[in-house]
């Protein structure tokens, strides 16, 4: 997740070398994989991939596995050995494809990896160890575009992923984010369909042992939320707002269901379409586009820790090019598992 968690356009989850699902007690996730998705305007993507190194805060596109077209507006979410990624649009074209990222090998694959149900674009993703919950956003139903409330099951051991038995979302939407544990993901629903396609404060909660959705009980966000990204640990999600609020951040609480703004850490300035991913003590999250001045795209990325609920630009590791509408995978104990 959830990307996972959406993640954002994309949703974090991660990945930690030689973790097993035993237990809690898993070695934690080292690296976090970044789809740039755009760096111009348009709806024209890229290829490529960044590699995060929690350690170390650096980022590279050295030996890291691209995706197999264009890819712009996807979602992401895994598990500990491999994150699986919806390419989104490609070409301006909302695609079934979804990729493979194994992290040992920092490799990527099309092959034997199972589409969406629908082509589709600007949603998120969420999941465990098993499976990942991925909302489609903008799909084309019966060959047209439209805010959906589809949501697929992507099983990790099979490589499968299917529409039946999964709960929708509470109201159709678009430009989603989402995070979770190891039992549930967070939605946030974005652009709805409803109210002449607004912006959303309602978030939905998944539950994945049985394949249920409520939005009741569920803390909404503090303002109206669209094209943000989230990332967090098994304790709490941290949604960035995105478009029209600033550097907002909430922490929505898992245990209680209930989010709040206060006492958390801004963003270093105002942005949206941007993505995360993070480990089990801190979240990296990419600004995307400005919100002030001309609205450019940047490469700049914030490191927000969850023990003190702060967050920095400075010394976090900058994507190879400007990134807006990417999509991010990583590994976290306790959220994975």
């Amino acid at each position: 997740m959830p990307l996972l968690s959406t993640r954002g356009s994309a949703s974090a989850k991660g990945f930690g070398l030689f973790a097993t699902t035993s237990s809690c007690c898993l070695t934690d996730g080292n690296k976090g994989i970044f789809a740039i998705g755009s760096n111009t305007c348009g709806c024209g993507g890229t290829t490529t991939r960044n590699k995060y190194t929690y350690a170390t805060c650096l980022s590279t596109a050295v030996g890291v596995g691209t995706s197999s077209v264009t890819s712009i507006a996807g979602s992401a979410a895994g598990n500990s050995t491999r994150g699986i990624f919806a390419i989104g649009l490609s070409s301006c074209v909302r695609q079934l494809t979804r990729n493979k990222y194994t992290y040992s090998s920092c490799s990527s694959t099309a092959c034997g990896v199972a589409g969406a149900s629908n082509g589709n674009a600007s949603g998120s993703a969420a999941g465990n160890s098993t499976r990942g919950i991925f909302a489609l956003g903008s799909a084309t139903v019966c060959g047209t575009p439209q805010r959906s409330t589809i949501r697929n099951k992507y099983t990790y051991s099979s490589c499968t992923s299917t529409a039946c038995g999964v709960a929708a979302a509470s109201c159709g939407s678009q430009w989603q984010s989402a995070v979770g544990n190891s039992t549930r993901g967070i939605f946030a629903l974005g652009e709805r369909s409803a109210g002449g396609g607004s912006s959303s404060t309602t978030r939905n909660k998944y539950t994945y042992s049985s394949c249920t959705n409520t939005a009741s009980g569920v803390g909404v966000a503090s303002a109206t939320s669209c094209k943000g990204s989230a990332a967090g640990n098994s304790t709490r999600g941290i949604f960035t707002l995105g478009n029209g609020n600033g550097t907002t951040r909430n922490k929505y609480t898992y245990s209680s269901c209930t989010s709040t703004a206060c006492g958390v850490g801004a963003a270093s300035e105002s942005g949206r379409f941007g993505s995360a991913a993070g480990n089990s003590t801190r979240g990296i999250f990419a600004i995307g586009r400005r919100c002030s001045g001309l609205g450019t795209i940047t490469a700049t990325r914030n490191k927000y820790t969850y023990s003190s609920c702060t967050s920095t630009a400075s010394g976090v590791g900058s994507a190879s090019e400007a990134s807006a509408k990417g999509s991010a995978a990583s590994w976290a104990t306790c959220v994975n598992t």
